[in-house]
């Protein structure tokens, strides 16, 4: 029987961290990691949408999960998105992944061609094998993937002892009953339903806009935990406002997020790499409204 208790609490998806010439900083990786445990959060999810993944090379990704680790190894849990466009290269990440220690990695399906349940299954059962002594989490994100996490692509995964659950990105709540029906064990995945889905019975969450306001979701885990369902749902609804302010702005979301962190006395982890919209001027009274925000919710709660 597996032991799940490091997987289940408030995961941060990490961010992508560049230096001023838009190049990976192992410094500026480390000292977000450092910010983030300070935090007390239960760990990382490295290499995923909010790691900017799909538009760095396998080096650097590589470069990134060393440095996460080199500060983060027997601290924080760390689940390491491997996926790429092509079995092959993410084969050779989910080998290095478990070569770092990581606790368990995590795919999406292929993107771009729509392929048969069959065909993911291989897929992720390749990604798989390359890491023989290391978890494996599904990444159900229909909305970006333009693949959608079935019952009967679940039930054959769950043949493979390696899988664990499922990071469930859908909107629907619904899908997280499901899945764990199935006998999966589930992230939450979309921030704004954090307490719903744990409600639901997600193990924990896995969320974009986590390391932002970190202090917020683990004061609902533990509102939720306590039974103080009618507070945790306040502070919901409070990082629902947040990110709806984020995602106001013209540049990206995680652009708008990297500079609420250094304006909020946390790590400069540089900008967003292109074609990711980056911050304009007329963005920066929204960054500014948001960092008000987040500091009045921290007080409040």
């Amino acid at each position: 029987m597996k032991d799940f208790t490091k997987y289940q609490g408030v995961i941060p998806a990490f961010y992508a961290c560049y230096g001023d010439d838009g190049a990976i900083s192992p410094e500026r990786v480390r000292a977000l990691v450092r910010y983030l445990a300070d935090k007390g959060v239960k760990g990382l999810y490295v290499g995923g949408s909010s790691g900017e993944c799909i538009y760095q090379s396998v080096g650097e990704r590589k470069l990134v999960l060393e440095n996460v680790m080199a500060e983060a190894k027997g601290r924080l849990t760390v689940i390491a998105h491997v996926a790429c466009n092509n079995t092959a290269d993410s084969r050779e990440l989910a080998a290095h992944a478990q070569e770092q220690g990581v606790d368990a990695i995590a795919a999406i399906p292929p993107i771009y061609f729509h392929l048969p349940d069959h065909a993911v299954a291989r897929y992720w059962n390749d990604i798989s094998d390359a890491a023989p002594d290391t978890d494996f989490v599904i990444y159900n994100i229909p909305q970006l993937a333009g693949v959608a996490l079935s019952v009967p692509l679940l039930r054959e995964m769950l043949k493979n002892p390696r899988v664990l659950g499922v990071k469930n990105s859908s909107m629907p709540v619904q899908d997280i009953q499901m899945w764990r029906d199935e006998g999966a064990i589930v992230f939450n995945g979309p921030d704004e339903q954090f307490v719903s889905g744990l409600a639901a019975g997600a193990i924990g969450g896995i969320g974009g806009t986590y390391a932002a306001m970190p202090e917020l979701y683990l004061r609902a885990w533990d509102l939720f935990y306590a039974g103080r369902l009618e507070e945790a749902r306040q502070v919901q609804n409070d990082c629902c406002r947040i990110i709806y302010k984020m995602c106001s702005a013209h540049g990206n979301m995680y652009a708008v997020i990297k500079e609420i962190l250094r304006r909020s006395g946390g790590p400069d982890i540089g900008g967003v790499r292109a074609p990711l919209a980056p911050l304009v001027e007329a963005d920066s009274p929204i960054v500014d409204q948001c960092v008000a925000m987040i500091r009045e919710a921290i007080a409040k709660y």
